[in-house]
């Protein structure tokens, strides 16, 4: 069934829907504490485990109207060993919560999934710094090992795809490539950009996924844009086969920069009628996933779902 679920996703002319700004949300909306923007440690407290579900089902509900497939995330972006000292426990609780956070993604699945809204369980793996300014950048060795035992873990647990969510560097991404290679399971790449449609080391996005297809035999199953606001990378995407390869886009439903989201002390959640028509000018023929990311929510993904799927079946 796996395998099925991953075909159709790749041969639809359909776009799944995934979920939005799920950190936000839970944090600006909901009111949940993230240590370190982690939501992983909220799958402990039953409260934050029934908004999660909440959560999800609202999305699962778009997908169902549009009759269209949906990508669950697990809730792992900060959820790897190396966040552990920064979240306030040990290496192998860590391994634990990204392990109950596929547990949890397989319960919802159990009971949302129809035979029109099939369900990929996402394992999500966020940078191992900063999303939006990186400390450091990673070789594909050193990101390899950092991203191999959450990566495993996710696997062995039940899901059927990873992506690397957030990128802000081809040295991470790679390495991220070829540890879920050695998991066996397919692999989905997102980067993040700048105002500018850039990556954070300044790199163009097409130079950047050029990249990392030479150095993985062309390995991730398709690539996203997340975190950054239509506006910021629409006009890059003008010309090019690199632009197939581009499968899914999560955007932000704020204008602001990466650094002025840092700052900002509220939530800026844009125009969700104006995300939903800028979704549906992008010019990428691979199209296969659309979805939110910081300040988005159901509200974002609807306009975007409304805008983006076949006439007549819009969500």
């Amino acid at each position: 069934m796996t395998d099925t679920r991953i075909q159709n996703l790749m041969s639809t002319n359909r776009p799944w829907l995934t979920d939005g700004g799920f950190e936000t949300t839970l944090l600006f909306h909901d009111g949940f504490d993230l240590p370190a923007f982690a939501a992983c440690v909220l799958l402990d407290d039953p409260v934050a485990r029934d908004a999660m579900t909440a959560y999800f089902k609202r999305y699962i509900n778009l997908a169902k109207t549009g009759e269209t497939g949906f990508v669950l995330d697990t809730g792992t972006w900060r959820s790897g060993p190396h966040w552990a000292q920064d979240v306030g426990t040990s290496a192998a609780d860590m391994l634990r919560l990204s392990r109950d956070a596929v547990r949890f993604a397989a319960a919802i699945r159990d009971s949302e999934e129809t035979d029109t809204t099939p369900i990929i369980i996402n394992g999500v793996v966020g940078p191992a710094g900063d999303g939006y300014s990186p400390e450091a950048l990673l070789s594909p060795a050193e990101s390899e090992t950092t991203h191999t035992a959450q990566i495993a873990a996710m696997v062995e647990e039940g899901a059927e795809m990873i992506s690397a969510v957030t990128m802000t560097h081809t040295g991470e991404a790679i390495g991220i490539v070829r540890a879920a290679q050695r998991a066996k399971t397919p692999v989905v790449i997102s980067f993040t950009v700048e105002t500018d449609g850039h990556l954070p080391t300044g790199q163009p996005l097409s130079e950047a996924i050029a990249e990392v297809d030479a150095a993985t035999d062309s390995a991730p199953v398709y690539y996203m844009v997340n975190c950054a606001h239509p506006d910021h990378f629409s006009h890059r995407l003008t010309e090019g086969d690199w632009l197939t390869r581009i499968g899914g886009v999560r955007a932000n439903a704020s204008r602001m920069s990466h650094a002025e989201l840092d700052e900002a002390e509220e939530l800026d959640d844009g125009n969700p009628e104006e995300f939903g028509e800028l979704y549906g000018k992008f010019n990428l023929p691979g199209l296969r996933v659309i979805g939110g990311c910081c300040g988005s929510d159901d509200r974002h993904v609807g306009c975007a779902a409304r805008h983006v799927l076949p006439h007549g079946h819009a969500a």
